[in-house]
């Protein structure tokens, strides 16, 4: 045994050597983010600045050619339906109108009374739609969209009535005093454009008095009590975008979001420049307030607010960070952190956010997943969580 005892610290030695060339020499483990993949919720949305606009706006313009007053009212000044005054014109000297001017005078009026024909026919079809579903309200043959949607028709339809009556009146008021005057008629011709509507003025076009022409625009007037939301989105998320969808309107200005329902989608597209100059399709989704008025009655018309529209969301899905999925073939794949290795793992996935993705096949729940590999990770590669 003595004999061995010479022999056994150089071995020992040697083994030491040995461990400490491997270890220098052995490929240094590479430092990694990792996440665990969970169970949660999963909300997809298409993201789009927007602004706020007044449903039921109308435009106030001259129904015939002279001079008019100087307008006294202002931006944010309250209207009543057919007590406040817009503005008051005084009408050419008839008698230097020609008969073409009194027969366009004449046709306005005609156009007007068709124009209310057509809005009572559909305010009519439109209230008896919405008396309809209400009968129906409460079973399974009426969505509450639907419903709303009847409700919505009805009320807009009862306005483009009252407009029609609106416009009728000022017809009927033009053409009068575009007729010649009997010797010792009075002269007094002041024709006074009242409001519409009750709400304030949006905008006055045209302050000054001054010599105005037919059609000249001169106040916009609107309800600000009753707003909407539109948001112009791309045509290729507009297609994913469904009537009822919840929307969170966000950095509005107040504290918390504000929660919506998309309303509409509109059918036709218009084309838009980019700030980088690209042309690009877009769709207005049109949006109602989900919140009682007290909580956004601070919001104007044309107001800034930036709406997250959810297109699809579950309340249990496996999900993983988007920052996980690289593409690996014609597949997706994730690398797994398995004791201490990266493991290369093809995964079928579903829909993502941009943050989050939908993991249908290839993980499981608590599987620790390396965020945004590099190029020094490969399958069986020593990798150390940071």
């Amino acid at each position: 045994m003595h004999r061995f005892r010479k022999y056994l610290w150089p071995a020992a030695g040697g083994i030491v050597i040995v461990s400490l060339l491997v270890y220098a020499f052995s490929p240094a483990r590479v430092e990694v983010d990792t996440a665990k993949v969970d169970r949660g919720p999963l909300i997809v949305t298409v993201d789009h600045e927007g602004k706020t606009r007044v449903k039921e706006r109308y435009v106030v313009s001259a129904p015939l050619a002279g001079r008019m007053l100087r307008v006294d009212l202002h931006p944010g000044d309250r209207v009543e339906e057919n007590q406040t005054v817009l503005a008051i014109i005084e009408p050419a000297d008839p008698s230097l109108l020609d008969a073409r001017s009194r027969a366009e005078a004449e046709s306005r009026v005609r156009a007007a009374e068709e124009a209310i024909k057509l809005a009572e026919t559909n305010r009519n079809q439109a209230q008896a739609e919405a008396d309809r579903l209400r009968r129906l309200k409460g079973t399974q043959a009426v969505s509450e969209t639907e419903m709303e949607r009847a409700e919505f028709r009805e009320r807009a339809t009862a306005f483009s009535l009252r407009i029609a009556q609106f416009e009728l009146e000022l017809a009927r008021s033009a053409f009068q005093r575009v007729q010649p005057r009997s010797p010792g008629e009075n002269g007094g011709t002041r024709l006074e454009i009242r409001s519409p509507i009750t709400g304030c003025v949006l905008e006055v076009y045209q302050e000054s008095s001054r010599t105005i022409p037919v059609g000249a625009e001169l106040v916009k007037v609107g309800n600000t009590t009753d707003l909407e939301c539109v948001i112009d989105v791309l045509s290729t998320d507009a297609v994913k975008i469904t009537r009822g969808a919840k929307v969170y309107l966000e950095h509005w200005g107040g504290a918390q979001p504000l929660r919506g329902r998309v309303r509409l989608v509109e059918p036709a597209a218009f084309m838009k420049v980019s700030a980088l100059g690209v042309e690009e399709q877009r769709v207005n989704v049109l949006v109602d307030f989900a919140e009682p008025r007290a909580k956004w009655e601070s919001l104007g018309d044309g107001y800034r607010v930036e709406a997250r529209i959810v297109v699809w969301e579950s309340d249990d899905v496996l999900k993983a960070p988007d920052g996980a999925f690289f593409r690996h073939g014609d597949s997706w794949a994730v690398f797994r952190n398995v004791n201490g290795r990266a493991r290369l793992t093809t995964v079928n996935v579903g829909r993502t956010n941009g943050l989050e993705t939908h993991v249908t096949e290839g993980l499981a729940e608590g599987d620790s997943v390396i965020l945004h590999p590099s190029d020094r990770i490969k399958n069986g590669v020593a990798v150390s969580p940071r």
